[in-house]
């Protein structure tokens, strides 16, 4: 997996530059390679499997032994803990529903982390996405959502999710903070100039 360059962040950072200049909004991006190591993913498989094996084999053949049992148990156990760490295999043995709650607890504790909270007028917008996760949420301040209906970044969120599905993160990063500044504009325009928070793309290894 590779993150965007030095070069597709500046763009990014500039895509943001232009839109604050129409609103009061404040806007941060955030991009991680992914939300958890999940370490424990493929120890919990293993496991699993490794009290499965022995008895499956003792079922099936009626002639294994106590000894042997134990053996193969604990040969089952590291051999799978060790296959399931690959990094394509440990995706696919993840639940969705846990990688989304990974994803979407590291975008909360990103928006308090860099102050969103903390802004102005209360007009902090955080667009987060984690690649490994092929998620992205766009997270908004009391400021922005009195003025804004949630169901309004529904759409926002689901073209960004599409585009990172297609390895395209850097298009959909522009499109999504150009279609962000629509609505900003609209809802929260700019009454002074000010920028409290860095324009640039925070990068989560």
């Amino acid at each position: 997996m590779t993150l965007l360059t030095e070069s597709e962040q500046r763009q990014v950072a500039e895509a943001i530059d232009r839109i604050e200049l129409d609103t009061d909004a404040e806007v941060v991006t955030v991009l991680a390679a992914q939300a958890d190591d999940y370490r424990y993913i493929p120890l919990l498989w293993a496991s699993l499997l490794a009290l499965v094996v022995p008895g499956a084999l003792l079922f099936f053949t009626g002639w294994v032994t106590a000894p042997h049992l134990l053996l193969i148990q604990w040969a089952s156990f590291v051999v799978l803990a060790l296959v399931f760490r690959l990094p394509g295999l440990t995706t696919r043995l993840i639940p969705r529903a846990v990688r989304h709650w990974r994803a979407c607890n590291l975008a909360r504790r990103q928006f308090i982390e860099l102050n969103l909270h903390h802004t102005e007028a209360d007009t902090g917008v955080l667009i987060f996405v984690s690649e490994a996760e092929r998620y992205v949420e766009i997270l908004v301040d009391r400021g922005v959502s009195s003025r804004i209906d949630n169901q309004a970044w529904a759409s926002i969120v689901e073209a960004f999710t599409d585009r990172v599905r297609q390895g395209q993160t850097l298009e959909g990063f522009l499109i999504c903070i150009e279609a962000c500044g629509a609505l900003l504009k609209e809802h929260v325009p700019a009454t002074h100039t000010r920028n409290e928070l860095p324009n640039r793309l925070v990068v989560l290894p």
